[in-house]
């Protein structure tokens, strides 16, 4: 069953409200923006409002980290304290579920990425959104990885500890109930 990527003006609505009021709580994040004109993007482009919702709905509480002057976009990060509870115990990608014999996990972190259509988090941006606060300081989340590492079976995974952000390697075929995966998304 192919899942509708639209909302319903109820939804719409909620969503917006709450996006605005995590922008008002947590201005430290972006002092410089104005939320009527992050707005104004999101109303010129509702499909990625489903992706916020998609965010949202799997606990990755977005919130927008940058604005990327060259794109004249908004960029959303998940800016939820732990990895998004509703994106753990998955591996890495379709390969490692695949090659995966036993026990595995219901989905991966790449294509659940895609589905919802969000990116996952570069090691930068990770290290980017350690500057908004802590997070990550009882989970891990999957970051992408460089396809040299992929390849030889590897993935790559951060946390925050001691104030400190860790990157750490493991199995590709991994998955842990503390691990999920952070993403951005562009308006």
């Amino acid at each position: 069953m192919v899942q509708k990527k639209e909302l319903t003006t109820q939804q719409r609505e909620e969503l917006v409200h709450t996006l605005k009021e995590r922008f008002e709580k947590n201005i430290a994040r972006h002092k410089w923006m104005s939320w009527k004109k992050i707005q104004s993007k999101l109303e010129e482009n509702p499909e990625k409002l489903w992706t916020l919702f998609e965010m949202e709905r799997t606990g990755g509480e977005p919130d927008v980290i940058e604005f990327d002057e060259n794109q004249n976009e908004y960029v959303f990060y998940d800016c939820a304290v732990e990895s998004p509870s509703g994106r753990r115990s998955v591996c890495y990608d379709q390969k490692a579920l695949d090659d995966r014999k036993k026990n595995k996990p219901e989905s991966n972190a790449l294509t659940r990425a895609s589905d919802m259509g969000i990116e996952l988090l570069s090691e930068d941006q990770y290290r980017e959104l350690q500057k908004y606060g802590d997070f990550d300081l009882k989970t891990s989340s999957w970051i992408l990885t460089p396809q040299a590492i992929r390849d030889r079976g590897g993935a790559l995974f951060c946390d925050c500890r001691y104030g400190q952000v860790f990157l750490y390697h493991n199995g590709a075929d991994s998955y842990y109930s503390a691990r999920g995966f952070r993403g951005l998304v562009r308006v």
